[in-house]
Formats: C-alpha cells, structure tokens, sequence
C-alpha cells in the first residue's frame, strides 16, 4: 500500500464511526418523538382519561391499546439495544415483535369494525368512510415490517423499513392532536404524519448524500396507501363493503 493510499485509510473509518453514531441518536431520537406523538394524541381518551372524564373503554379497547403501546416500547428497546450494540439481544426480542404484530393486526382490525358499527370515528368524520383509514393501515404496517424482517441482516435496510412501519400507525395519533389544522381530516394528519417522513429523508440526504432506497420505497408506499384510503373512502363500493363487514360485528 502506498504512503498515500494509507493516509486516507484513516479517513472513511471516521466518517464510518460518526455516521454510527449519529444513526444511533437519529433512530433514538425518532422513536422518542413517534412515542411521545402517541402519548399526546391518546391521552385524553386512553392514556390519562381518568383526568379528563371521558367514556370507559371496553375490554377490546382496552386490549388494543395495549398491544399497540407493547410495540412502542419494544421499539424504543430494539433500538437502544442497537445503539448499545447488543445485537445478539436484539435479535432474540425480534420473536417478541413478530408475536406483537400478529396480534396488533388482528386486534387492529376488529376493533377498527366494531368502532365503525358502533359508529365511532374522529370528530366530523363518518364512520363507514373512516373505517378504510385503520383498515389500510393493517395491511401497510406488517407489509413494511415483513420487509424489515427480510432485510434483518442489512442494518441500514432494517431500521428505516422497521421506523416507517411505526410511522404508517401514527397517523390515528396525530389525527387526535390537539391542533385546528385537524379540522381539514385526512390531507392534514396524513401531511403531518408525513414529516416524520421527510426527517428520514432529511437525514439520509445528511449522512448519505442521497435518499436511501429503502426510506425511498417504503416512504412512498406509505403515502400511495395514504392517497388510496381517502380516494377509496368515498366511493360506493366501499360504502358497501363496509356496510358488509360491520354488520358481522353488530
């Protein structure tokens, strides 16, 4: 090797070591802005509403909310114990998750149709159009996490397809902020979900100098599923459907 070539060996393996570590404060610091996203938006209706008064919960709510938080906090785990480099301990949890999300689509979409045949939905938002949002949702999210899954030994893969699925829950989070914009219903917490969309992107761009194909990917099919939900939604055919499937709930 030449005294040149040497010189620069040194150079790449720094960049290398900085880019770890800023993946592990991004990642990190991602999870904690999703979780607290979530903490916000279900507070008065499950997570603090003893202090708000609002309508008991049914044991099936109950059970889903609970299911869904598992997920938040073994992610938050999943990713400290990478940044810990503990992979070996990371891995072992990965059957945890895979039980955890068997459980949360089937949880997801029966209580999405009950809801939707007792007539819940958001404020302003019709029950059976709404029912298309949560039921989309349990086909986006194990899709992208059957990605992470196959992609579990490329780590650069693995965690932005695992981050984009929490992010395609989020949006029922975000729709029950406490903010006006809400008022305009899909284009707006879809629009706001997505920045955490973007900050990958962002990132990427940052530490990478392009967009990584899997944010690329899976960024953008969380946004057609986003724009199918709401094209959907509204049609006849729909309408039908979700007529078809709340009546076996009611």
């Amino acid at each position: 090797m030449s005294q040149s070539a040497a010189a620069e060996l040194p150079i790449p393996m720094s960049q290398g070591i900085r880019t770890k570590q800023l993946d592990r404060y991004f990642y990190t610091g991602m999870t904690i802005a999703l979780m607290l996203t979530v903490f916000a938006g279900f507070a008065r209706t499950y997570f603090l509403k003893q202090y708000y008064g609002t309508p008991a919960l049914s044991p099936l709510v109950h059970l889903h909310g609970l299911v869904f938080s598992s997920w938040m906090i073994l992610l938050l785990i999943q990713t400290t114990l990478v940044a810990a480099s503990q992979i070996r301990v990371h891995r072992q949890l990965g059957i945890a998750g895979a039980v955890i999300v068997v459980l949360m689509v089937v949880l997801g979409t029966v209580t999405a149709i009950k809801a939707a045949a007792l007539g819940h939905a958001p404020p302003g938002a019709p029950p059976l159009p709404f029912l298309a949002i949560p039921l989309f949702e349990m086909i986006t999210f194990p899709t992208l996490v059957a990605a992470g899954f196959y992609y579990r030994r490329r780590p650069d893969f693995h965690k932005r397809l695992m981050l984009l699925a929490t992010i395609s829950i989020s949006a029922a989070a975000v729709a029950r902020l406490p903010l006006a914009i809400l008022r305009f219903g899909p284009p707006a917490f879809f629009g706001l979900t997505d920045l955490f969309i973007v900050a990958i992107a962002c990132y990427d761009l940052i530490t990478r100098r392009r967009i990584h194909p899997a944010t690329a990917c899976g960024g953008a099919f969380v946004v057609a599923s986003q724009v199918l939900r709401v094209a959907v939604s509204g049609t006849t055919a729909w309408h039908a459907f979700a007529t078809w499937l709340t009546q076996w709930a009611a």
